[in-house]
C-alpha cells in the first residue's frame, strides 16, 4: 500500500518565515524613506536653481529681482507654470531677503507631506544654500 505523502509547509516554518519578513522589513523600510526624501530633495534643489537662474535674467532685464514666479509678463514675473513651483513634496514661494529685492532674492521650498520630518529648504541669490530641519545645515558642504 503507498500512502501519499501530504506537501506543504506547516504553521511553524510560515510562522518563522512571517518573522524573519517583518524584521527585514522593520530593518529597510526607514532607509527605503530616507532615500525617497533626498530624491525629493533633490528635485527641489533643482526647481529652486532653475527659479534662480530665472532671477538673475530677470535682474539683468528689470534692475531688480521679483517674488511673482508665475506671472507670464516678463516685466513683472519669471512665467513659471504651477507644477514647477508647487512641487508634489514641496511648495516654493519667493520673497524679498533684508535688504529688498533690488539686492536680493530668497526662495524658499516648504516641506509638505511626509517630507516635512526632512525641513525646508532656503536658497538665496548672494549663495545661501540651506536645510532647515530644526537646525540649518549648508546645502553646499561648505
Amino acid at each position: 500500500m503507498n500512502k501519499n505523502k501530504l506537501k506543504g509547509f506547516t504553521l511553524l516554518e510560515l510562522m518563522i518565515v512571517v518573522a524573519i519578513v517583518s524584521i527585514l522589513a522593520t530593518i529597510a523600510f526607514p532607509s527605503y524613506q530616507s532615500y525617497v526624501q533626498k530624491g525629493n530633495r533633490a528635485d527641489a534643489i533643482s526647481a529652486m536653481q532653475a527659479i534662480l537662474d530665472a532671477q538673475e535674467r530677470f535682474y539683468l532685464n528689470n534692475n531688480t529681482y521679483t517674488t511673482d514666479l508665475d506671472d507670464p509678463d516678463p516685466t513683472i514675473g519669471l512665467g513659471f507654470p504651477n507644477d514647477a513651483i508647487a512641487l508634489a513634496n514641496y511648495n516654493i514661494a519667493a520673497a524679498a531677503c533684508g535688504s529688498g529685492l533690488t539686492t536680493c532674492v530668497e526662495i524658499t521650498a516648504t516641506a509638505i507631506g511626509d517630507q516635512v520630518a526632512d525641513g525646508n529648504l532656503i536658497m538665496n541669490t548672494q549663495g545661501r544654500a540651506d536645510r532647515d530641519d530644526g537646525a540649518i545645515t549648508s546645502l553646499t558642504g561648505r
